[in-house]
């Protein structure tokens, strides 16, 4: 069995994390799935959420949402619509975003479509804020 397991982080426009890592745990839809080497093969949705990894004692924690993941032979591929690192996340616009999302939510008309629509953007909003907080709580 191997020790550790190869991390890929992949969105339509970039590889995002390629790593050989100690352990992931990845926000699929029915829960985290937290993945070690040796790992039974799956295949998962995932949810907008923290992707979580641990390297050399160190966790590393980044966005995802919208996707795939997949576990087989000792790696884990997710093929995500986003994944942002915590450094590229603009708190900012993310507050706005929130913003936004609770407005459309407050003044809902009855459209599912657009209720659906703001929560997604209220989930990643939420997520983007958290990470972006944690991160500069670690610079300061």
């Amino acid at each position: 069995m191997a020790e550790q397991i190869q991390l890929e982080v992949i969105t339509p426009e970039r590889r995002v994390v390629s790593e050989r890592v100690d352990a992931v745990t990845v926000p699929a839809l029915g829960g985290e799935i937290g993945v070690l080497p040796g790992h039974a093969p799956l295949i998962s949705q995932i949810q907008t959420g923290i992707l979580s990894y641990t390297q050399g004692g160190a966790t590393h924690r980044l966005h995802v949402s919208g996707g795939f993941v997949e576990v087989s032979d000792d790696q884990v591929t997710v093929l995500a619509d986003v994944a942002e690192l915590p450094e590229e996340i603009d708190a900012a616009r993310a507050r706005r975003a929130r913003e936004q999302a609770e407005k459309i939510l407050s003044s809902f008309s009855g459209d599912q479509e657009e209720f659906a629509r703001a929560m997604a953007k209220l989930e990643r909003s939420l997520v983007r804020i958290q990470l972006a907080e944690e991160f500069e709580a670690i610079r300061r």
